[in-house]
């Protein structure tokens, strides 16, 4: 199996490794991980996921694009295509991929559905997440991430958008937001690449796997983004 999607990789690489051949360039987690390396995310090398001789793909609707997925299956490789929108969906997306490789769901998968368990926390501020900058890119409507904001007690200001990741203004981008969140990745904001286009407005900077992967990494992810998110929240009030 070849995965072009970081957090699947993860998952797969952590519960059943001899089952993976290849991953992208971006397969960053677990770290060691030795498999044949098939280019991006958004721009893998066909030939290169064909060379190792797959029986299967899996590939995601954000982080990989229809025209490779087309090109794989028309080579006649298996190409499974994820896009949970929630957690709730995440978690049955991890559970059908390991039944579809007739392997047991993981203990982390069940320990994942205990961390989230449970009604969303009152509304603690409104935040935007910028993913991308020049040009600016936000979380919008019908995101994963912005489902795991919202379980955590946060309001995403872009949820009502029509689109997934709108390009706001850079005023329009942060009106009526009591936070900004600037996550490590797609993009990697930093202390010193982010907050200064902000002036006044507090910003935090979260743990772009937690936020925005579906894998193990969902066990931790309430406390951790709870812990940086509450930090800045703390800190911007008198």
């Amino acid at each position: 199996m070849v995965s072009l999607v970081p957090s699947l990789t993860e998952a797969v690489a952590v519960t059943a490794a001899d089952l993976l051949v290849g991953a992208t360039d971006y397969c960053a987690c677990p770290a060691g991980l030795d498999v044949a390396r098939v280019g991006g995310t958004k721009y893998p090398d066909v030939a290169a996921v064909l060379a190792v001789t797959p029986d299967l793909v899996l590939a995601n609707v954000e982080e990989n694009r229809p025209q490779d997925v087309a090109a794989l299956r028309a080579a006649g490789v298996p190409v499974w295509v994820t896009y949970p929108r929630g957690v709730p969906a995440a978690l049955d997306t991890l559970a059908t991929m390991f039944a579809l490789l007739d392997r047991p769901a993981p203990a982390w998968l069940a320990e994942a559905g205990r961390s989230w368990a449970g009604p969303p926390p009152p509304v603690v501020a409104t935040v935007v997440v910028p993913v991308w900058r020049r040009p600016w890119v936000v979380l919008g409507g019908g995101t994963f991430a912005g489902d795991v904001l919202r379980r955590l007690g946060y309001a995403n200001r872009h949820a009502d958008a029509s689109e997934p990741y709108p390009r706001p203004t850079l005023p329009a981008l942060v009106a009526g937001a009591d936070l900004v969140v600037l996550p490590d990745e797609p993009y990697a904001f930093t202390a010193a690449d982010g907050p200064e286009a902000f002036p006044g407005q507090p910003c935090a900077l979260v743990s772009g796997r937690h936020l925005t992967w579906y894998g193990p990494s969902l066990v931790t992810a309430p406390e951790v983004l709870r812990a940086q998110l509450a930090a800045t929240v703390t800190a911007s009030r008198p």
